[in-house]
């Protein structure tokens, strides 16, 4: 008998030769429908595949993301054999699953693949899957492989570089292709498929090699589950942040100045400096100092640092000055510089732990490919911190930061997060600098100070940062999308490679530890996010405009400007409309403009010393009159509620 571990830790014996499915089905019948994928000690496998060792079984379904990998994976198998068929001659490349679907790269030689093809490939697609074919994986020689791809100068490339006894085919249906495995256990589960797009793509990422066609596609075990990922992208298309950033007049991108450089416009500077204000406040309150430091910096800075072995490549080129040998970069990080702010004078165990915040703009070239509006650009401000403490303050330290993002999260209606601790990689460490020692010392304080806090927690092998491990904030969208905003990292060892040092209570040389922590991460794409999120309707304390004023006709427009002056007066943002517009037009206008209140006002208002109320979508709800003292309160008092006031 072998011991097959579960999940929650319990160990089940079976005969050897039991398979995946047969483990689901000893678990119970139900559960088994709907198992799609299995991994058996860490590495994918079939449901199919015979269990021979003991091992530990993960069972997969779609709700889990590597069921969904599966699917989609088996789904682009599929896809390639309809492709092949329709299209004689082409030649298949690779086909992987990505986030929310799968592709293949295929060299369509002379022919052409249309949007006006898309149906007849879903169709194609479906039909096949209906058919309930199984996939089904064996093992080739390289000889047989490379025979069997001899037209194929993309497989054959691939088989190359395979040693022999490594190399499996997968089949289904009258299909074949080159395959590591992973797939569900037969094409009778795709029951939705819809082919999304068609793009260029170089062989294998380099555009010295051909450009291939990279067929998008995605699929689902339900039409309902296509029928609503449609409706969420479309949703995503109207809150894109790169639209509404144009309609909002926030910001925009100039081929003059350089792609990958936004350009902030007075709406977006004023929305930017708000932000700012708002954590400058607090981290006042947390004891941070502010600080400024030069966009340049020496090359031999972040050689020293790491920065530059391991990201000098993405680096725009040195700056060379007339002094022979003299190099600067463009200043990709902000913590080599901190560094050097904490050197400029000695401290004592006493004066720790100190604390070093700025709003510094970073540079990184991006491949154009790659840039996406706010999210990816070649120059972005950090809201980073630095904090050298003693081993000591550590955990204290560590939890205050935690105790600021969530501040942060909590004021700007991030509600649905997870906290991912990111360690090293378990095996392959040469991704990382410092010792083991120190390594483990900072991820342990991750993980207890993450356990104290109580935060809902996974943890992600290989995604710390090469000079230390990270805690990391995953948000959900409202649209459910997932998104990385706020990190905060513990590091020993650039206090090593600085020689930072502080006199402890033994009169000795001591090493700091140092925090990195960045609540928004990056201004820009924390802001391209927000208003996604928000789709513009930003909370109403960071709004540009909070309230707009549209007077019915030219003969009130004195007792607006006077209603501008009160507002002004309870430090309201507001504006007036004085357009010879009629009111509906100015209405609409505004709603465009996504301004959380008109006040309306004309002969009765300006009577009665008040203004008509209409808030920011409630079409067809009845205006409310009231006085600008009253409408102040209504202001402070929603504030008050999604401001959260940060205690230390």
């Amino acid at each position: 008998m072998i011991k097959i571990t579960l999940p929650d830790g319990s160990v089940r014996e079976y005969a050897p030769g039991v398979t995946p499915m047969d483990v689901a089905k000893s678990i119970s019948e139900g559960f088994a429908r709907n198992v799609i994928s299995a991994s058996f000690n860490g590495t994918t496998i079939e449901t199919s595949t015979p269990l021979t060792t003991d091992g530990s079984l993960t069972l997969y379904t779609w709700n889990d993301a590597d069921g969904k990998k599966a699917f989609w994976h088996s789904t682009s198998h599929v896809m390639a054999q309809v492709l092949e068929e329709m299209y004689p001659g082409a030649k298949l490349t690779l086909g992987p699953a990505i986030s929310n679907g799968f592709y293949y790269d295929v060299d369509f030689e002379d022919q052409k693949i249309t949007e006006a093809d898309f149906k007849k490939i879903e169709d194609r697609v479906l039909e096949i899957s209906r058919e309930k074919h199984e996939f089904k994986m064996r093992p080739v020689t390289k000889a047989e492989a490379l025979e069997m791809y001899k037209d194929n100068i993309y497989k054959t490339e691939l088989i190359t570089n395979l040693e022999d006894g490594t190399i499996t085919f997968c089949d289904h249906s009258t299909f074949t292709d080159l395959c590591r495995g992973g797939h569900i256990p037969n094409t009778g589960i795709i029951k939705a498929m819809k082919v999304m797009s068609v793009a260029g793509a170089y062989w294998r990422g380099d555009e010295k090699n051909k450009q291939l066609t990279r067929v998008y596609g995605t699929s689902f075990p339900k039409q309902k589950d296509l029928t609503e990922y449609l409706e969420l992208l479309e949703e995503a298309k109207r809150r894109d942040h790169r639209k509404l950033g144009k309609e909002l007049e926030l910001f925009a991108f100039s081929q003059k100045v350089g792609q990958g450089l936004p350009l902030w416009l007075p709406k977006g500077a004023a929305l930017r400096d708000r932000l700012e204000q708002f954590l400058k406040k607090a981290q006042k309150k947390a004891g941070y100092e502010q600080v400024v430091t030069p966009h340049i910096g020496q090359k031999e800075l972040y050689v020293t640092s790491g920065h530059y072995a391991k990201y000098g490549a993405d680096s725009f080129q040195p700056i060379n000055t007339p002094a022979e040998g003299e190099e600067f970069l463009l200043k990709p990080m902000n913590c080599p510089h901190h560094c050097e702010i904490y050197n400029v004078r000695p401290w004592s165990y006493k004066d720790l732990p100190k604390r070093y915040a700025e709003f510094g703009t970073v540079y990184r070239y991006e491949q154009s490919g790659e840039l996406h509006g706010l999210t990816r650009v070649r120059g972005f401000t950090q809201d980073d911190a630095h904090i050298f403490c003693t081993p000591e303050q550590l955990d204290e330290e560590f939890k205050k930061v935690i105790d600021l993002v969530l501040y942060v999260f909590g004021s700007l209606g991030f509600e649905n997060f997870t906290a991912q601790i990111s360690l090293r990689d378990q095996e392959n460490r040469d991704k990382y600098i410092g010792s083991d020692e120190n390594w483990e010392k900072a991820e342990n304080a991750i993980i207890n100070a993450a356990a104290d806090k109580g935060l809902n927690t996974v943890v992600e092998y290989g995604e710390a940062a090469f000079y230390g491990p990270k805690l990391d904030f995953m948000v959900k969208d409202a649209l459910g999308r997932q998104w990385q905003l706020g990190t905060i990292q513990v590091d020993y060892n650039l206090p090593e490679r600085f020689e930072l040092t502080y006199k402890g209570s033994d009169n000795e040389p001591h090493r700091p530890v140092m925090i990195h922590r960045a609540p928004f991460g990056s201004m820009e794409r924390f802001i391209a996010i927000l208003l996604e999120h928000t789709a513009g309707n930003f909370p109403l304390w960071l709004m540009p405009e909070q309230a707009i004023i549209l007077s019915l006709s030219e003969k009130y427009e004195n007792y607006a400007k006077k209603v501008l002056n009160l507002l002004e007066n309870h430090e309201i943002r507001a504006l007036i409309d004085n357009r010879s517009e009629t009111i509906g037009k100015k209405i609409r206008d505004a709603e465009m403009q996504k301004i959380p209140f008109m006040l309306i006002v004309g002969e009765e208002e300006e009577k009665n010393g008040t203004i008509s109320i209409r808030r920011h979508g409630q079409e067809g709800k009845g205006n409310i009159s009231v006085t600008i003292e009253e409408f102040a309160s209504i202001v402070d008092e929603e504030i008050k509620k999604t401001l959260k006031v940060f205690t230390v």
